[in-house]
């Protein structure tokens, strides 16, 4: 079952009324013309007594043209004002939202890598794009037609009283009873349109995971099983909206009955009072027109209600994004990190991602500056997890990181991030130009500088056979250029930006033999002078590293140079041996693998 949280009105209230205020003068000058036009458009109403009592009923044919001026101005008048509010309000709510969707967005940008992790993009696209539009509710025309419609039932309600005080309260005991039914209502309808947000949100992060996944889904027919899940999560949307219609269908059902029941007792009690002279003709049909104009307002108050409690919601959503901590909070108190020499040295760290299971147990390590540092061990041993620490994608639970000295957690992130550069194992690229993603570490950076470092990493070849060059748009996440092309582009990026550390996770992973070979030369300048953390299953390509830490369990279980931790014959010479027969094997006999008890033995 799901979990729902219940929306905080106090907390939503004070958020909503921020937004209202930082646009109150635009707000205020729409209920200035807002109430110019509910005033314009009390004349036709009004006039409809003199029409028949004066000029029908009395004979004053001379006042037929200047009621009907009047009422031709109070029709352009409305029209105008109508056109001025969207004009003055409808700007002002797409501003509003589109300022709430660049704060969001820079929030949620700077919010710990381990909250993406536990998160699907697509709640937080829904979170910054869908949830904003609420907005348009309190600072459009929304909460001004509400205070408008307000307004026009009490004027409305001053001039029935005027007419007929006793069969204005008739009215008024039908139309309790139908405010306090709108109240219950809205109680009931908030929480749907909660859990609507949600749900949206979660059923657009699946789809989204299924479309970026699509060759994964047709590779093993999984289109029926993706129909089902999406299917799931459409029908529970569905539900929710039937729900929030019924509702909303019964508010207007029981409108529709309220508006009857005023016709009612406007026929018995208003027909009553004319019969014996209490009202004119022209009294009852200005008291019916009256009363429309006050019913009608309380029935669009209760639809705009409707839009208002969706807005909280949102609002209410968008709320505990933001009142999630970032990583440059505290980033003010911290100590400046103008330049550094990359020295990398890490004390006692231990770190988990959940409680009672450390992924690190007490590494220290020590990588001077312009070292290369190779990480190596078998799969969920910790390594990938020690290089998001360098890049300070997490903190440790405990012990300390030390960068020249200085311990990383008092110095600002933003400053020690711009020295750092890396290429992931999962290398993402942009659906965007060759030359932006190049040059996305640096975006001031020349051409002549992007073609610099595209040689270095080995792409100037293959680039330049594109039709376009540089200029080439390489589609979502680099889908029109191979796995070892995104690799090398991912590289060329990590030169531009020629940081003082670098993490290189499974670099050359996806390259065959002979662009691993260039790429290795490239890999070799970029290395040069830098401090450089390298994660590598094939373990050919760190021979040449200062150091290789073999992690297991969390722990490092060796540490030395290629021939130190050869002539140990532990476990860097067990995976040494393991891949170098496994390889041997391939060579061999291509397309077979060793037996498994045959990879197990010692030569």
């Amino acid at each position: 079952m799901t979990n729902r949280k219940k929306l905080q009105p106090a907390r939503v209230w004070r958020e909503a009324r921020a937004i209202i205020w930082r646009y109150r003068r635009r707000v205020a000058l729409g209920l200035v013309v807002m109430t110019i036009g509910r005033i314009a458009g009390m004349a036709v109403p009004a006039s409809s007594k003199f029409l028949i009592d004066d000029v029908l009923n009395g004979g004053r044919s001379d006042l037929l043209l200047p009621l009907a001026l009047v009422v031709a101005a109070a029709t352009l008048i409305q029209g105008g004002t109508s056109f001025a509010l969207s004009q003055i309000l409808g700007v002002t709510a797409q501003r509003a939202i589109t300022e709430m969707r660049k704060t969001v967005q820079a929030h949620v940008a700077r919010l710990p890598v381990n909250y993406f992790d536990s998160t699907k993009s697509g709640v937080l696209i829904s979170r910054i794009m869908t949830d904003a539009e609420g907005i348009r509710n309190l600072v459009g025309t929304g909460l001004v037609q509400l205070t408008g419609g307000l307004m026009t039932a009490i004027l409305s309600l001053c001039v029935l009283l005027y007419l007929n005080w006793s069969l204005t309260l008739y009215t008024l005991a039908v139309l309790l009873v139908f405010g306090g039914s709108m109240a219950a209502a809205f109680r009931r309808l908030r929480p749907l349109f909660r859990e609507r947000g949600k749900i949206n949100a979660e059923v657009t992060g699946r789809l989204g995971e299924s479309l970026s996944g699509v060759r994964i889904v047709k590779a093993y027919t999984s289109e029926r099983k993706e129909d089902r899940v999406f299917a799931k999560g459409a029908h529970r949307l569905f539900r929710n909206v039937a729900k929030a219609v019924t509702g909303v269908s019964a508010v207007s059902a029981f409108s529709s009955v309220v508006m009857g029941a005023v016709g009612t007792i406007l026929v018995v009690v208003g027909g009553s009072a004319v019969a014996d002279g209490a009202m004119t003709l022209g009294d009852l049909i200005m008291y019916i027109f009256f009363t429309g104009w006050m019913i009608n307002p309380l029935v669009q108050m209760a639809n705009i209600g409707t839009q208002i409690t969706e807005a909280f919601a949102g609002l209410d959503r968008i709320r505990e994004i933001r009142s999630m901590a970032t990583e440059l909070d505290g980033d003010e108190d911290r100590r400046p990190l103008a330049g550094t020499r990359g020295h990398i040295a890490f004390h006692d760290v231990w770190f988990s991602y959940s409680e009672d299971l450390p992924v690190l147990k007490g590494v220290s390590l020590d990588a001077p500056p312009g070292s290369t540092t190779a990480l190596v061990g078998s799969s969920g041993s910790g390594k990938s997890t020690l290089a998001s620490l360098v890049l300070s994608f997490n903190t440790p639970d405990s012990g300390r990181i030390l960068v020249d000295g200085r311990d990383l957690a008092d110095v600002r992130l933003a400053d020690y991030r711009r020295h750092v550069g890396v290429v992931l194992q999962d290398n993402f690229l942009f659906d965007d130009t060759v030359e932006y993603n190049i040059r996305y570490a640096r975006s001031l950076a020349t051409r002549e500088e992007v073609v610099r470092a595209a040689k270095l990493a080995h792409c100037h070849e293959f680039v330049t056979a594109f039709p376009d060059g540089y200029d080439t748009v390489i589609g979502e996440r680099g889908v029109k250029v191979s796995g070892g092309q995104r690799q090398r582009l991912a590289i060329a990026r990590a030169i531009l930006a020629d940081p003082r550390i670098l993490v290189l996770d499974e670099a050359t992973s996806s390259l065959d033999s002979e662009s691993e070979a260039q790429i290795q030369e490239g890999l070799r300048t970029l290395r040069s002078g830098r401090t450089t953390f390298v994660i590598a299953h094939r373990l050919s390509t760190i021979r040449s590293a200062d150091q290789i830490l073999v992690i297991e369990d969390g722990r490092i279980a060796e540490r030395g140079r290629h021939a130190e931790l050869m002539a140990l014959n532990g476990r860097y010479r067990e995976l040494h041996d393991r891949q170098h027969r496994i390889e041997l094997n391939r060579f061999v006999n291509p397309g077979e693998e060793l037996a498994p008890a045959a990879v197990g033995r010692r030569p």
